[in-house]
């Protein structure tokens, strides 16, 4: 009698699809293409990784004849096609070196690897505080924003985790941003700190996205973080280069602070970028003690000047210059009506403030230098 044991195509078909992105990345392993199946009589492992960030998820199995564990590879691509056309409840085997997959009108069958091919996996988890998966897709995406791609300052495309019995605080930045949150709700005796890949943050926001888990736990494995769940384990390595020293900059000693209605703010970047036309123009700000005036002339577009009320503000009068688009680059994470912002003089740069419970958020910006004017 042929062994056989039963997936449902819908949740299943979810699993192999957060794998995509791992296993279709080309690497320098042929393996790393595969998947590595670990079946049991009531659970079926899955696991895949292209040597930088991996992942390992777990499906339960309601019904299996198979009394014994076995492994196997298969192609993650075509596996993740083949069950994507399928529905409902789908039949499988393994035999002759292949994996069958049945359903009542449709019979497939995809070729297996020996699962001894497949790369050294992550191992022997040390996990080290749990997170509530809203808070910290929250606390993620208020930062990583602001992480750049291919910088050539490889330290620059990560985000900068720490974590310490004050508590937690994510760093970003571009080189004229900074985006930092600050939280008590988490903390660890010994003090941690790592520098994540920016592709590794992108595919956590998506599984966390996805994932119906209650509770998150983040650890250690060797060289690599892992974020976990009941049903999943995601590690990333390491960056190991040095991110910026950004103590100082975030300092606000001698800032004065004030408020602007966000709205008004947004809308006046956004009419001084439309005047930019691909060209690097700062939009001059001319604080006073209860307005902001905006301003920019790009001579090949037209100009713009309008004031815009403030609040609270009680320091000496000033002009100072920012390029618009980065300003709003961050004003997206402000939900707030209003927005309390800082500023020091024209040479330092303007920080915008929120606070919420357990939660503070800064977002720098440095200004441009009249010589870029």
């Amino acid at each position: 009698m042929q062994e056989t044991f039963f997936i449902e195509q819908k949740p299943f078909l979810n699993i192999l699809s957060s794998m995509q992105p791992v296993c279709t990345r080309r690497t320098t392993i042929e393996t790393t293409n595969y998947i590595l199946f670990k079946l049991s009589p009531k659970e079926l492992v899955l696991k895949t990784t292209d040597l930088e960030i991996s992942l390992q998820a777990s499906y339960k199995i309601n019904h299996s004849t198979y009394i014994d564990q076995i492994s196997f590879m298969v192609h993650g691509k075509r596996i993740y096609e083949i069950v994507r056309e399928m529905d409902g409840q789908i039949t499988c085997s393994v035999k002759d070196g292949m994996i069958f997959l049945n359903t009542s009108s449709v019979s497939l069958s995809l070729n297996i690897k020996d699962p001894q091919e497949f790369p050294v996996f992550p191992e022997r988890i040390e996990n080290l505080m749990a997170f509530q998966p809203k808070e910290l897709l929250d606390m993620i995406s208020k930062v990583s924003f602001l992480i750049p791609q291919n910088n050539v300052h490889q330290a620059l495309n990560g985000l900068l985790l720490e974590i310490d019995q004050t508590g937690l605080i994510m760093t970003t930045t571009d080189g004229h941003c900074l985006a930092q949150l600050k939280s008590d709700l988490y903390k660890l005796t010994d003090k941690k700190k790592w520098l994540i890949p920016r592709r590794a943050i992108y595919e956590l926001k998506k599984i966390i996205e996805s994932t119906e888990e209650t509770q998150l736990f983040i650890g250690t494995c060797k060289n690599n973080l892992v974020f976990s769940g009941e049903n999943f384990n995601f590690f990333t390595k390491l960056m190991v280069e040095n991110f910026p020293q950004y103590e100082s900059i975030v300092n606000q000693i001698g800032f004065k602070t004030a408020k602007i209605e966000r709205n008004h703010l947004t809308k006046a970047l956004r009419r001084a970028s439309c005047l930019l036309s691909g060209q690097f123009i700062a939009t001059k700000l001319h604080i006073k003690e209860n307005k902001m005036d905006v301003s920019m002339e790009n001579k090949e577009v037209g100009t713009l000047h309008e004031t815009l009320e403030i609040m609270n503000f009680d320091g000496a009068d000033f002009e100072i210059r920012f390029y618009a688009p980065y300003l709003l680059n961050g004003l997206q994470v402000f939900t707030t009506e209003k927005i309390n912002f800082a500023l020091h003089s024209a040479s330092k740069p303007i920080i915008f403030k929120l606070t919420q419970e357990n939660i503070d958020f800064v977002y720098l910006v440095m200004p441009v230098a009249p010589s870029h004017v």
